[in-house]
């Protein structure tokens, strides 16, 4: 995303009633200055409270780089609203503003009508910008990089990248640290701003460069990058197409929004919910509805199972009708140590401390562990079944029951998001 580039505001910022007030009586001039002095993100919330076509003349008001901010801090369905009022005109200046990553971005979430409207008013230059990033697969580097950087040779002079630098610094997002390429644009190593600043200006830049710099491949999940931007601790990390040649780079403030959106999309998973949804209110009831029913439907065919199986035993309960009242505990019980396999195993898949390749392990591990919860919930389940029901052999029924369920729900716990990823 774009980097915040205005100095910190005072924290009084305008407030709702003053806002539409200005807007009301079409005092311009003075909404634009009180504006100005408000955080992006308060903005964003003072433009949603209002209709429209107000909306649109405030975001008009707004500088171009304090523009893009406060759009970035809007929910989806005011996006919209804004991009579908723009004229051809404007909605092109505003786009092409826009850091090429965030056009992308922009642009899958929009309605696939707004979408090919937006594309086709885009320049030639910044259209093929675009269709290139499209191109790649959801969810890949590729996807989420901006191929605006700064490049240089590792034969320039520190004088000459320097100068290269200010020439690229005003329409290129992140300058702090600048990559190094042979004219086969192969990334050969990089060099900080800092570097070049301290360093004689008749230096050599492969003499002050860091060689070998880690990377990704464009076809890299969006994870993978930003596994190693925080493990190597850098401000943004080079992507690379096929051929190894460098054409784009992934940022840190990008890498906050993937971990960000795949954190929710674990949890959904977990919850059973395919898919992420872009904001509560921004999508469909009936969208949300049809996504949610399928897997619902799906359990309910699995309990149903479940039911038959118990159902199956009805001359057994009416014996010994005291087994019927541990069923939801046995139930319960195997759900919850299953629970913690699986939140276990999907957390250590998506910090990448779990890899595909020892699921073996980790399940058999898992089982382990769920055998041995197992005999200390068994052991605790014996006494209680004892007393409630007074009867020995209903409580070793109950407790071995508890050791074998406990030892196949964590199996199954952490199999499962194997299965899944």
């Amino acid at each position: 995303m774009s980097e915040d580039l205005h100095e910190k505001r005072p924290s009084a910022a305008l407030d709702e009633n003053t806002f539409k007030e200005l807007l009301e009586n079409k005092q311009y001039r003075t909404l634009r200055e009180r504006l100005v002095d408000t955080e992006p993100t308060d903005i964003a919330e003072l433009l949603a409270s209002v209709a429209g076509d107000r909306a649109v003349i405030a975001f008009r008001l707004l500088p171009k780089s304090l523009a893009i901010s406060v759009f970035d801090d809007m929910d989806g369905a005011l996006q919209n609203r804004l991009l579908e009022a723009f004229s051809d005109q404007a909605a092109r200046s505003f786009l092409e503003s826009l850091p090429p990553d965030d056009r992308t971005e922009l642009l899958e979430e929009v309605p696939a009508k707004v979408a090919r409207r937006l594309l086709q008013i885009l320049s030639p230059d910044q259209r093929r910008l675009t269709l290139q990033l499209l191109g790649y697969e959801e969810g890949t580097a590729g996807r989420e990089m901006t191929p605006l950087f700064v490049d240089l040779h590792g034969d320039m002079t520190v004088a000459q990248a320097l100068e290269r630098v200010r020439r690229l610094a005003i329409d290129h997002e992140t300058v702090y640290e600048c990559y190094v390429m042979d004219r086969l644009r192969h990334l050969i190593g990089t060099v900080s701003l800092k570097d070049m600043v301290i360093a004689d200006p008749d230096a050599r830049v492969s003499d002050i460069m860091k060689p070998s710099p880690p990377f990704v491949s464009t076809h890299a999940d969006r994870e993978e990058a930003a596994r190693e931007l925080r493990e190597h601790d850098l401000l943004a990390i080079p992507v690379v197409d096929a051929e190894q040649r460098l054409v784009g780079i992934i940022t840190h403030d990008d890498v906050v929004d993937i971990v960000e959106q795949e954190a929710t999309e674990d949890i959904y998973r977990f919850g059973a919910v395919p898919g992420t949804e872009r904001g509560y209110f921004a999508s469909r009831i009936f969208s949300v509805v049809r996504r949610r029913a399928v897997w619902l439907l799906l359990l309910i065919l699995v309990n149903t199972i479940t039911g038959s199986i118990i159902a199956g035993q009805e001359r057994l309960l009416g014996e010994i009708l005291i087994l019927a009242a541990f069923i939801p505990l046995l139930i319960g019980t195997g759900g919850n140590v299953g629970a913690q396999s699986a939140t276990v195993v999907i957390r250590g898949l998506a910090t990448g401390e779990v890899i595909p390749k020892r699921a073996l392990a980790v399940v058999v591990r898992e089982a382990g562990i769920g055998a041995v919860l197992g005999v200390i919930l068994g052991m605790i389940a014996l006494g209680w079944a004892y007393v409630l029901g007074g009867n020995l052999q209903v409580a070793v029924v109950v407790s071995s029951t508890l050791v074998a369920i406990s030892a196949m729900a964590t199996l199954v716990g952490a199999a499962f998001p194997f299965v899944f990823h």
